[in-house]
């Protein structure tokens, strides 16, 4: 295997070691933490080196899946970084055979949409995308729903 070039970036799926540096990023940003521990599996993590610099994840359900935890480091920022993370987790959901996405947001219902998500109100979201942690409770009721067509 080839040496990285100096800076890159990869994105990896998640290890259980990776999860205190991703729980660091997410407090840093003020996102929810509840749950995420149970979603090792279906997470990744971007790297620059042997550090944590950004994560997603997304949660099955039988009628969907849920993007969440989606960081970035701020000094890594404006690089992409959000977007590829965000496809990478996305098409975890689309091997397993999930056909619709969704997500709920406080701070970035302007970047989704270049991802392919529409707003959409929470009656429009199945019973069992709702029953998660997210929409029970870690993120307020005033959190932009959204949805993408995974294909």
């Amino acid at each position: 295997m080839l040496p990285e070039p100096e800076g890159s970036m990869v994105i990896q799926s998640a290890e259980a070691h990776d999860v205190p540096a991703v729980r660091r990023l997410l407090e840093t940003q003020r996102l929810p933490l509840d749950g995420i521990d149970e979603h090792v599996s279906t997470m990744v993590v971007a790297k620059k080196g042997s550090e944590v610099v950004g994560a997603a994840a997304v949660e099955l359900y039988a009628d969907g899946a849920l993007l969440r935890s989606v960081v970035v480091d701020p000094l890594v920022q404006g690089q992409g970084l959000g977007r590829r993370l965000s496809e990478a987790a996305l098409n975890i959901a689309k091997d397993r055979g999930t056909q619709m996405a969704f997500l709920l947001t406080t701070t970035a219902e302007q970047f989704f949409p270049r991802l392919g998500f529409e707003p959409i109100v929470r009656d429009d979201v199945p019973a069992s995308v709702q029953a998660s942690i997210e929409f029970q409770s870690a993120c307020p009721a005033s959190a932009v729903v959204m949805r993408k067509r995974l294909e």
